[in-house]
């Protein structure tokens, strides 16, 4: 005899569209508590294929039952969404026109990639000819929807909140970039995915520059095989690390003619700093992992690094940030000393 919640998950199917929608919510109720998730994983087989068929669905069914999926916040459950082939349902459904739940969506696959496995199914790496696809389309948008944003919210400021349905696209980044696979892709300079993601580094929001932060991060434990790939881009990648480590003060122009215009420019004026203590030792690991390489140091040199390490390390007061910085700085210590002692033997 069926018990009361898988009746409900029946009515998931049923072809009257009143009775789907009130089915659909009472299942989205259940996702609210601890109790209601672990009833709701019990039934996953079921849950899962029914809950993922009505995200086509028009609004009023396709939103509550995208906010039902919340089961992915459940490891074990978000593991078996994987293997029943949810990443492609989302991705198709993502790029359909006129979706409604965008926001909803992202956000399932921010759940999905924080396991290997939907990592593995993001990138497509079992299919040779496909992989990188489904990544090249969300940092197309996740690149997209900020400009839209900005316009957005220059005439209608109220409306500021709600134009980036493709924000949380940044965590998706730093879930992928985590996994060498992840990171090469984002490192290939023919696709060129990494230069299109560190610009967004000047966004507003908070979560568009912490999650590309964390991705440069990430990218850069690749320093070792790929640093020439990383130097490429260092018209984007050198203001992205520097800037947020750069402290308060307006440099003077002997500094500034020092650096390359990009940097000079932006030190020479007052200037928002970054107020995340996170970023800024994520800024500082990542120009750590550079300057590993001695053709790292060269270039961080090369637009006059040292000097604003120097003066971010003044205004510092935050103790974890200070130990990130002084990482950096005993490697450039280190090798002003061997530089000394090669000359005098020389």
């Amino acid at each position: 005899m069926a018990t009361e919640l898988e009746e409900l998950l029946g009515f998931l199917s049923s072809p009257s569209p009143p009775i789907k929608k009130a089915a659909v919510s009472i299942v989205r109720d259940y996702t609210g508590s601890e109790d209601g998730l672990r009833s709701l994983g019990k039934y996953s087989n079921v849950a899962v294929p029914s809950l993922s068929r009505l995200l086509a669905e028009k609004k009023e069914v396709s939103e509550p039952a995208a906010e039902a999926l919340n089961l992915s916040q459940n490891r074990d459950l978000a593991g078996k969404m994987v293997e029943m082939g949810m990443i492609k349902t989302i991705m198709d459904i993502l790029y359909k026109q006129d979706c409604d739940i965008t926001h909803l969506l992202v956000m399932l696959l921010v759940n999905l990639t924080q396991l290997d496995v939907g990592i593995e199914s993001l990138l497509q790496n079992g299919d040779e000819k496909m992989r990188g696809l489904y990544i090249m389309k969300l940092v197309r948008s996740f690149c997209a929807s900020s400009s839209e944003r900005k316009k957005v919210s220059f005439e209608y400021h109220f409306q500021f909140a709600f134009c980036d349905p493709f924000e949380h696209v940044a965590s998706i980044l730093v879930n992928i970039s985590q996994k060498e696979a992840g990171r090469k892709l984002l490192l290939d300079p023919k696709r060129g995915l990494l230069r299109q993601i560190i610009r967004q580094f000047d966004s507003p929001s908070s979560l568009r520059k912490k999650g590309v932060s964390g991705t440069i991060r990430n990218c850069c434990f690749e320093a070792e095989d790929q640093l020439q790939n990383l130097l490429l881009i260092s018209e984007f990648l050198w203001p992205a690390l520097l800037l947020p480590v750069a402290g308060n003060k307006i440099y003077s122009e002997q500094d500034t003619s020092k650096m390359p215009l990009e940097l000079g420019s932006a030190l020479s004026i007052e200037r928002e700093t970054v107020s995340d203590p996170a970023i800024r030792i994520q800024a500082l690991d990542a120009i750590y992992l550079l300057v590993l390489q001695e053709a790292g140091r060269r270039a961080l040199w090369s637009v006059n690094g040292p000097r604003i390490l120097q003066v971010g390390y003044e205004d510092e007061e935050n103790p974890q940030v200070m130990e990130a910085y002084e990482r950096v700085g005993s490697l450039l210590i280190q090798e002003g000393g061997a530089s000394e002692a090669s000359t005098q033997e020389s």
